[in-house]
């Protein structure tokens, strides 16, 4: 509904990194690659945070719809490295009905992620 591209809009994606919870922000058109965070953090564990397990610590927020500001939930942020070939972003503003645009630069000078290589492109259903 917004068309935006799907490598211009970001989604957080909740972690679990050695039981604490971290963000992945990531293309939306891709998926997050657990491994290469656990390698980034040199962590011994790294996992999708349920609903359950993550929920409270955004009350401002609608479930799933998490800007990707860790830092203001104390959380620490990683970045896909293809976000940052966008001069812009787009990502939900804390409900699934506003999102906000913002150049990649002022997120970087503003969260102060760890941006690498998250992502990996899920199989094309047709091959499956």
């Amino acid at each position: 509904m917004a068309h935006v591209s799907g490598k211009r809009l970001a989604k957080t994606v909740i972690v679990k990194i050695d039981g604490s919870l971290a963000m992945a922000v990531i293309p939306a058109s891709l998926h997050v690659d657990l491994n290469r965070i656990r390698a980034l953090a040199g962590a011994k564990i790294v996992e999708l945070a349920t609903e359950r397990e993550f929920k409270d610590a955004f009350s401002d927020c609608e479930t799933g719809a998490m800007p990707p500001f860790g830092n203001l939930y104390g959380m620490t942020v990683y970045a896909d490295a293809n976000l940052a070939s966008n001069e812009e972003i787009t990502f939900t503003a804390g409900s699934h009905r506003e999102l906000v645009r913002m150049d990649w630069e002022d997120l970087v000078r503003l969260v102060k992620p760890t941006v690498d290589d998250l992502t990996y492109q899920p199989a094309s259903r047709a091959a499956a």
